[in-house]
């Protein structure tokens, strides 16, 4: 078992043919950013572009006229999930001052996304006026491939070590006994929410930044979020910039709990 399973997260090493996709993906992120067509991304005043699905790749991670995103990343994942045909990738970018308010947030969802790191599980998207949480997009895996330059205190990705293993417990709890086709229907907020407690109390919080070349792997059910922008945080005119993929289990929600 390598330490991905016991930890949750894996970071990869500069790779040359990681860095050479990044150069065709950057333009295409650029453009992404400045589109009229992805406007509605732009949030917390301005600090966040979050850029769901806004990189135009093909289900084979090619961009521009880069080749399919291969190298050590993707072999790790192929190695151990498969092959998934990936989404249109997710254009994360950050900016100095983050965070501020995100549009429609109340105070209290402020004060946790600047003192918790906004910290969530993808894929449990909070809905109606009580927020209730429900598995809605039962991702396999995120991988973060950093687009650009920024410093160590630039608004880091945040993860809680060992959380999805006492995430992964708590969702197999609330879906244990339920109808294997209506597992997306179960609400799961409060049991969540405890488990997200849990963590705090017993997992160790890492900030892991990343230069363009790199890239890091969490496990679906890894508690992650951002770092506050730093007051000593430097990166150049395109802020923090990150492409992230998570494809969807093709098994939907019951892979999604009983796959490792």
């Amino acid at each position: 078992m390598t330490a991905f399973w016991q930890k949750g997260w894996i970071k990869f090493p500069y790779d040359p043919i990681l860095a050479g996709w990044v150069e065709h993906a950057l333009p295409a992120a650029r453009s992404a950013v400045t589109s009229p067509a992805f406007a509605q991304w732009l949030d917390c005043e301005g600090t966040w572009f979050i850029g769901v699905d806004a990189l135009d790749n093909d289900p084979q991670g090619r961009v521009g006229r880069s080749d399919a995103l291969t190298g050590q990343a993707m072999a790790f994942i192929y190695q151990h999930y498969g092959a998934l045909p990936l989404h249109k990738g997710q254009v994360s970018v950050i900016y100095p001052a983050y965070p501020r308010p995100r549009q429609g947030e109340n105070e209290n969802a402020a004060q946790y996304r600047r003192n918790r790191d906004a910290a969530h599980v993808d894929g449990l998207r909070p809905t109606g006026p009580d927020r209730r949480r429900r598995v809605d997009e039962p991702h396999a895996w995120i991988l973060g491939i950093p687009l650009t330059d920024a410093s160590t205190e630039a608004a880091p990705m945040v993860l809680w070590e060992g959380s999805h293993k006492i995430l992964r417990a708590a969702f197999v709890r609330a879906l244990d006994g339920q109808p294997r086709d209506s597992l997306h229907q179960v609400d799961v907020t409060e049991i969540y929410q405890s488990a997200r407690r849990e963590v705090f109390e017993s997992c160790k919080r890492i900030e892991l930044p990343a230069k363009p070349g790199e890239a890091y792997l969490l496990h679906r059910h890894c508690l992650h979020g951002v770092a506050p922008w730093g007051d000593t945080a430097t990166a150049g005119p395109d802020g923090r910039m990150i492409a992230y993929f998570r494809p969807e289990c093709a098994g939907g929600v019951a892979e999604w709990i009983e796959s490792p």
